[in-house]
């Protein structure tokens, strides 16, 4: 399987699903145990990006950017609203490392303790509003500005 790049656009439309509406993307970072410097060569990071988009399409998240480093791995990611942030690490970070020694067990030895990846991981999220808009937005429910454009109430 070849990695595949997928490009942004500058507007995301929402996702439509079933009983919800949703258009959040998270920003994905997590390294490698003791930041060693696992992915040298161009072979190991396409293999490190092929199990990663393996990943993300057996979990329902969608890559929208991945880049992998020597030490870490950066992605932007959005997945349906079920799921838990959590959940998805854990199975990006789990099965990637799992994965990733049989590919190449002899990384293993650059390891102490046999684990591929840090415990912890930084995650935030992203959206096309930012948080004062949405702030100023919510405040100003009540006034005849929010009002403008809004359907009348059914009395």
């Amino acid at each position: 399987m070849s990695c595949r790049r997928l490009r942004l656009s500058k507007k995301r439309e929402p996702i439509h699903e079933r009983g919800y509406v949703y258009n959040f993307h998270f920003h994905l970072v997590w390294v490698t145990k003791y930041r060693r410097s696992i992915f040298e060569t161009p072979e190991q990071v396409l293999k490190m990006k092929t199990i990663l988009y393996d990943i993300a399409k057996n979990n329902e998240v969608k890559i929208e950017n991945l880049e992998v480093m020597s030490d870490h791995v950066h992605m932007l990611i959005s997945f349906k609203p079920k799921y838990a942030p959590t959940s998805i690490v854990k199975s990006f970070k789990g099965t990637s490392a799992r994965l990733w020694f049989t590919a190449f067990p002899e990384t293993k030895q650059k390891l102490w303790g046999g684990h591929l990846w840090s415990n912890s991981y930084f995650m935030s999220t992203l959206g096309d509003m930012s948080r004062d808009t949405v702030a100023n937005y919510i405040k100003n429910q009540r006034t005849q500005k929010a009002a403008s454009g809004r359907p009348a109430s059914k009395k």
